[in-house]
């Protein structure tokens, strides 16, 4: 497919007047058209009603769909097919527990909520990883929580139980989350950051445990053995080992393998689809400086697709060292405060080959 007419996250073009139009879009702001996104297809489609439902302007002329339950309390513009089929799209049907929708507050934090997860969702989609919910594996099907704090329940736990990913409501309270943040001395903290990770957990099981790829993972990460309460105590109480940089993408990766192996999921999950979006919008870094052509690089592939880690790598570097370099210009902390040493490398390209079945 020619570059120009590659889609992508968040960047796509209303297929009635081509404006630019963006992932979470519900209307085009210039013709005014109806948004829904056809996660099989993944486009975002101008729409047309037709007979109570929609056609998709991206899809068959034939075909009718309608909005996900969700859509009226202005949580997703993800669509379903008409007639047929689950109320909830392919995002929101792996919902167990939700807020309370008649709550203002609650409302608007799982909105936020759901951005990340809808975000989490298209990436596991384009990676083409198993993805059933609850109804099609009751066992080891994914769900999620999301849970608000009650005076009988004081703490919600974010975290991953068999496919159950849980995350307190409190985390989409920005200020709430900052001090988090702050208390567990990380440098970075997001909604996002959490779903990738939880979700790693959960593919631990999938991919490593019940496809017998044990012997390989240990020879990366280690060995997963060892009791995981007492060596997540163990680094609460001691901090990570000093040398973890060289090895570990985060002090807390450092606290046990199957920590490592969550980390390290979610940084590839950040840099795949951070560099589908600079694939997006045609990025390349070209620094104006002696002895630049070192940090030189550009995104002219389609990352989900790319089957060389090194190549990700290569690509990665240049663009955040950029980036980085434009938050100071306004004042903010590295968009991606985290260095990619071969130790680190070493464990991203096991995550790389064993999502594309190479282990």
């Amino acid at each position: 497919m020619p570059e120009e007419h590659v889609e992508a996250m968040k960047l796509f073009q209303c297929q009635y007047c081509g404006q630019l139009v963006y992932f979470e879009n519900v209307r085009c702001e210039t013709c005014g058209r109806r948004l829904g996104y056809l996660p099989m297809q993944t486009v975002l489609s101008a729409l047309e009603p037709e007979g109570g439902a929609w056609r998709a302007l991206a899809a068959d002329p034939a075909e009718r769909y309608r909005f996900c339950a969700n859509a009226q309390f202005d949580l997703c513009n993800w669509l379903v097919p008409d007639g047929v089929g689950p109320a909830l799209c392919a995002a929101c049907r792996h919902n167990r527990m939700v807020p309370d929708a008649g709550v203002p507050d609650q409302l608007a934090r799982w909105r936020k909520l759901e951005a990340a997860k809808h975000r989490l969702i298209y990436a596991l989609l384009r990676l083409r990883l198993p993805l059933t919910d609850r109804f099609e594996d009751p066992v080891r099907g994914l769900a999620f929580e999301f849970l608000a704090e009650r005076p009988h329940e004081p703490h919600v736990t974010t975290g991953h139980d068999n496919g159950v990913i849980t995350v307190a409501l409190s985390e989409a309270d920005d200020a709430q989350r900052e001090r988090a943040r702050q208390e567990m001395g990380e440098p970075y903290r997001t909604l996002l950051g959490h779903f990738r990770h939880e979700v790693g957990h959960h593919y631990w099981n999938i991919l490593v445990l019940d496809r017998w790829r044990l012997a390989p993972f240990r020879a990366v990460f280690g060995d997963e053995r060892p009791d995981y309460t007492d060596a997540l105590q163990r680094h609460y109480r001691n901090g990570p080992p000093p040398d973890w940089s060289e090895w570990f993408i985060s002090p807390y990766a450092s606290s046990h393998p199957w920590e490592d192996f969550a980390e390290t999921w979610a940084h590839y999950l950040h840099i795949v689809d951070t560099l589908e979006m600079g694939f997006a919008f045609g990025l390349r870094v070209r620094p104006r400086v002696l002895g630049g052509a070192d940090l030189a690089g550009s995104v002219a592939f389609d990352p989900y697709d790319e089957g060389d880690t090194q190549r990700l790598v290569d690509a990665w570097l240049p663009l955040v060292i950029a980036v980085n370099s434009l938050n100071r210009s306004m004042g903010q902390p590295d968009l991606y405060p985290f260095v990619l040493t071969p130790g680190v490398v070493r464990k991203l390209d096991f995550v790389h080959r064993l999502i594309r079945g190479a282990i």
